[in-house]
């Protein structure tokens, strides 16, 4: 079932024309399927229900804590790279015993946050960290669970700033590496040793590269129980693909068919960290034609989102499928769709071709729910868009727009030196 589909030449957020949505909050706009974020969580726990397992959403993907509710309420964990990510978390309401805490640079008040709200683990990426944490908490007398994330050495296929398994990446420990700091790791009093954690890279659309890595994982975990380690969680981290234009990505079914097989005897509990692929699909950017402009060599459509909104087609390359909100049935045209931001640089598409549009109509950005939102800014002071969940026929305003005011909220003119 598709949660954004035309009916009667309309496109619908499930039941919910995306018009009457516009009318109502404006654009920029991202709009969220409840039912789509559902089945996704499903199919997840499904299709790891045979063994011990623990899903933790890639906070980073979409962090909007309405949705995080929506996962709390289901038990699903998180995976958090920041403080601030963690604060999401809990004022979610996800329990603390299944946030794991991964990214090279945590602070020293992140550390100290999480170790006082006892989240399950540290994904530890460096063995300086390993010494902070074991510092931080012999001040505050606590006892730090952590996971060693050991860097694999495997091509995920994606693009090079999202493949973080290679032993060129800045992520993890290299895995030659990896007895060593775990027998450092058993050595300080203030850390347990609860874990192995390896993430290899974002949109991969091949199991290979996870039977690869998780194959490695494993040789290493049996290595560990000679050195009286008990591993009680193996975290495989995330990544899974979705489908922008003709990928044709693993279901999570598949994911666990190649993968099971390599745990299902082992006495460690599975711990999958997906991001994109529960949000990806989710979600959707609506925006409005501005103006179209010709030029000797282009066609330009020019819409009030830009690589502020949206900045994975400037960033990455990346491809989203753009379509009207209420097809008129026009020749179509070969075009870029640009934004409003002063940067050559700032398009949601190039080349594509659509059929012929006019000013004041809408545009959808699909695919968008993920990295769309997290990743947004206020580059040219703009403002953020809102965020809109629908759920069947029921929608509801999970982010207000930002306002001018809401620009400098935080802007001080310092009266004592100017």
């Amino acid at each position: 079932m598709h949660f954004f589909t035309y009916k009667n030449n309309e496109l619908y957020a499930e039941d919910v024309p995306i018009k009457e949505l516009v009318k109502e909050f404006g654009t920029p706009l991202y709009i969220y399927s409840y039912g789509t974020l559902i089945r996704h969580i499903r199919a997840y726990e499904e299709a790891f229900s045979e063994i011990s397992h623990l899903i933790c959403y890639a906070v980073k993907a979409n962090s909007n804590i309405a949705i995080l509710r929506i996962f709390a309420e289901l038990g699903i964990g998180a995976d958090i790279v920041s403080g601030g990510e963690l604060f999401r978390a809990l004022k979610s309401g996800i329990n603390p015993s299944k946030i794991v805490f991964a990214g090279v640079g945590k602070t020293e008040n992140e550390i100290t946050y999480a170790l006082k709200n006892n989240i399950l683990m540290f994904n530890v990426e460096s063995e300086a960290e390993l010494y902070k944490i074991n510092e931080l908490a012999k001040k505050i007398k606590k006892q730090a669970r952590v996971a060693l994330r050991v860097n694999p050495d495997i091509d995920p296929k994606t693009h090079k700033y999202i493949a973080t398994g290679l032993k060129s990446s800045k992520f993890g420990i290299p895995i030659e590496k990896a007895i060593e700091y775990y027998k450092i790791a058993k050595s300080l009093k203030n850390i347990k040793v609860v874990g192995i954690h390896k993430h290899i890279g974002s949109q991969i659309t091949e199991t290979s590269a996870y039977v690869e890595a998780l194959g490695k994982i494993i040789l290493l975990y049996d290595k560990l129980a000679k050195y009286d380690l008990d591993i009680e969680y193996i975290d495989i981290g995330g990544g899974l693909g979705i489908t922008y234009k003709d990928e044709e990505p693993p279901q999570p079914k598949d994911l666990a068919k190649a993968l099971v097989p390599l745990v299902k005897n082992k006495k460690g509990k599975l711990i999958i960290e997906p991001g994109r692929s529960i949000v990806g699909n989710a979600g959707i950017l609506v925006t409005k034609v501005l103006y179209t402009k010709q030029t000797d060599i282009k066609n330009f459509v020019i819409v009030d989102a830009g690589m502020n909104d949206l900045i994975r087609p400037t960033l990455y390359g990346s491809y989203h499928e753009i379509l009207p909100v209420t097809p008129k049935g026009r020749d179509k045209i070969v075009v870029d769709i640009v934004g409003p931001i002063c940067e050559s640089g700032d398009f949601l598409a190039k080349e594509r071709h659509i059929e012929k549009v006019s000013t004041g109509e809408y545009l959808a950005v699909m695919s968008a729910g993920a990295y769309g939102f997290s990743m947004s800014s206020n580059y040219n002071s703009r403002p953020k868009a809102a965020e809109v969940m629908v759920k069947g026929q029921q929608y509801a305003l999970i982010r207000k727009r930002e306002t001018y005011r809401d620009l400098i909220r935080n802007e001080i003119i310092p009266g004592e030196i100017l």
